[in-house]
């Protein structure tokens, strides 16, 4: 029983920590990358489909994204929805492909990315501390029941404790990459 309540917490972290991840590459930092068109969803007859499933995205230069699209049809939709979404950045439609071209980043608006950071990876910190705490929860409902005793319930505890640790200084360690990234001019 208590390895049930570990092992879904440890798989719990781990969704904390990938969304944590998925978050960060979204936020946009001195260089182009494909993750910053993740999010974007297309209205592809009807349907809302991810930019993924309707073309192919990459990075020739630093500063450009080549958006390919495999469907001609869909191309109008692509570049309305890239430019609803919050990137910032003009679509250029040449009829093949869609070329996205990011500016430089100020001063300013690297430290304003640098606070979205922070936060995102202090809501992370909050999952994965809340995945604590109910597990901690299961393990007091356990001992009460009579199912393990006392010092089952505090082994549990102090291995939970390094688990939630272990799983917070990896988003430490993601703050910190992402922050360089960030920072770097």
């Amino acid at each position: 029983m208590i390895d049930d309540i570990m092992l879904e917490a440890e798989i719990k972290m781990d969704k904390a920590i990938e969304a944590a991840r998925e978050e960060l590459a979204g936020i946009r930092s001195g260089r182009a990358t494909p993750g910053l068109l993740q999010r974007i969803t297309i209205d592809y007859y009807g349907a809302p489909t991810p930019l993924q499933q309707l073309a192919s995205i990459s990075a020739p230069e630093p500063r450009l994204l080549v958006v390919s699209p495999y469907d001609r049809n869909s191309m109008a939709g692509i570049e309305k929805a890239i430019r609803n979404s919050d990137l910032g950045v003009n679509p250029n439609n040449d009829g093949q492909v869609i070329r996205l071209s990011f500016p430089p980043l100020t001063e300013e608006r690297r430290k304003q990315l640098v606070k979205i950071v922070r936060s995102r990876a202090e809501e992370a910190r909050v999952g994965i501390r809340n995945v604590r705490r109910h597990a901690k929860d299961g393990l007091s409902q356990l001992e009460k029941g009579g199912e393990i005793s006392q010092d089952d319930e505090r082994r549990a505890e102090h291995e939970l404790q390094q688990l939630t640790d272990r799983h917070v200084a990896e988003v430490d360690s993601m703050l910190q990459h992402k922050e360089q990234e960030l920072l770097e001019v």
